[in-house]
Formats: structure tokens, sequence, C-alpha cells
């Protein structure tokens, strides 16, 4: 009879392998449940304010009479001179219905996809992950200074809103210190309000550390802000033609994080106002 094959005894080299392998498949399944699990949730915060978006906001026709307003002394509304029409109406009523937190809403020019509701919290925590119906979202709510007021209309109002991979929230805030283009598509952002809609003329785009004074609270329109304004445009780390700045301007801050993990520093966007229009 043939000699049957003798099998081949199993080395601690053989075992070592097949552990790194499962540790590897391991590894794998893990990362992938990851990256599964962080699209999802991504998913769920394009999907959740697109629906708010489809159904609380009304865009103008940009062919329609074009609405005017401001205060004294204000610029031009366009660099051109003509008037100009205001791009978006804002359910506040069903947006009130949902949440007296919300306050406000933010639409940047320059982007499609900063269109968003403010919302106004406890505390600067409340809605770093919450929709505006308080329930859990990753992406979470763009949302005013807890030391600024419901109405936003203080001399200077901070809002916050997270910087997402794939762009949404304040993820392409960046944009405009890493692509300085961006600025010609739009130097403008709006900040609507159940009373009216603000115009701002973005003045200083840059990189804050968490503890600078651009994080500060003014009382008011006195010297300590008069201060700050003087200072403001030469924190910008892009050229933006300056523009004249008095104590009686009313400024905001788009504030997000960096997307390279320095959780010290903050990607800031200001902007002046230069128009007031009435709620229709």
């Amino acid at each position: 009879m043939a000699k049957r094959k003798r099998r081949r005894k199993r080395t601690a080299g053989d075992v070592l392998l097949t552990i790194l392998l499962l540790a590897s498949i391991g590894v794998f399944c893990f990362a992938g449940y990851n990256l599964l699990k962080i699209y999802l949730q991504y998913k769920e915060g394009r999907d959740q304010y697109s629906s708010i978006v489809d159904t609380m906001i009304t865009e103008r026709n940009p062919d329609q009479a074009p609405e005017t307003g401001g205060s004294p002394g204000d610029e031009a509304p366009r660099e051109e001179g003509e008037n100009i029409s205001v791009p978006i109406s804002v359910d506040f009523a069903s947006l009130k219905a949902i949440n007296d937190d919300v306050i406000g809403w933010i639409y940047v020019e320059a982007f499609d996809n900063i269109n968003y509701p403010v919302t106004r919290g406890i505390d600067n925590d409340f809605y770093l992950h919450r929709n505006i119906r308080k329930e859990y979202l990753y992406a979470g709510t763009v949302f005013a200074d807890k030391m600024n007021s419901d109405d936003l209309d203080e001399c200077y109002t901070i809002l916050y809103g997270h910087n997402m991979k794939d762009g949404s929230m304040f993820g392409h805030l960046s944009d405009f210190i890493s692509s300085p283009d961006t600025l010609s598509k739009s130097r403008y952002f709006w900040v609507f309000t159940p009373g009216k809609a603000e115009r701002y003329q973005i003045i200083s785009v840059y990189n804050a550390p968490v503890d600078s004074e651009t994080y500060t609270h003014f009382k008011g329109p006195g010297t300590e802000y008069e201060g700050f304004l003087s200072r403001v445009q030469g924190y910008s780390e892009v050229y933006i033609d300056p523009v004249p700045l008095d104590v009686k301007d009313k400024t905001v801050c788009l504030s997000t994080c960096l997307d390279n993990h320095d959780y010290s520093r903050r990607c800031v966007v200001i902007g002046k106002r230069i128009n007031e229009i009435p709620a229709a």
C-alpha cells in the first residue's frame, strides 16, 4: 500500500499568520462599519435640512421688482449701484411652531448649500448635535452664541456651524481662504429674522484662535467695539477691498472648526450689514 502523506504540522508561524489575517479582517470590517455610520450620519443631516428648505423656504424670482432698504449711511446695495432683491422668503411661523428656539436663517450667496435655520440654545453646546426638533443629529444646527440676543439685533453677533467633511453646514467657509476666487462669486450673505432681511458684505476672512478677541461679547457699540472694528479688516488672510467701518456698524461673524483637526483655531468670516429690508 502506498504510504499516506503525512499532514504537515502547524507551526507557531502559521498560527501567527492566521491571527494576523483574522485581525486584519476585523479591522477592515470595523473601518467599513465606521465609514458606513459616518455616511449615514451625513446623509441624515443632508436629508433633514433639504426637507426643511423644501418646505420652509421660497426662492424669490430674480426678475421680480427689486426691494430696497438700508440704514442711513449704508453703501449702495450693489457695487454697480442697482437695487437688490431678497433672494428667499422664510416661513418663520412654521419654523417657530416646530421650535421657538429658531430665531433666524443664514444664507451665503457664494455657496448653494449654506442655507440653514439659526437657533439659540441655553448654552453653546445644546445644538452642537441636535436638529431644530431638539433630536440628536450629528451635524447639529447653526446656532447663535448664547450671549447674543434672540432678535440677532446686537452690534456683533456670532453664528456657529460644524465644518462637515461633505461640505454641508459651514463646511465650505474655509474655501474663502483656500480658494480666494470664491469671493469673486459673491461677497455677501444674508441673515433673516421674523421681522427683516439683512444683507452683509464680507470684510474679513481669517483663522482665529479660540481665545482671540474675535469671540468677544460686546455690550454695545462703545470704545471696545470701535477698536475691534478698526483691527478686524487687517486680520483677513485674503485681500478684500477695504470698506469704511464705523462704531454704528452692525457686524456678524460666521465661525467653524478647521478641517485639519486643529481645535485651537477657527475659520471665521465677518460681514458688515449694508442693507436692512423689513419683512414683506
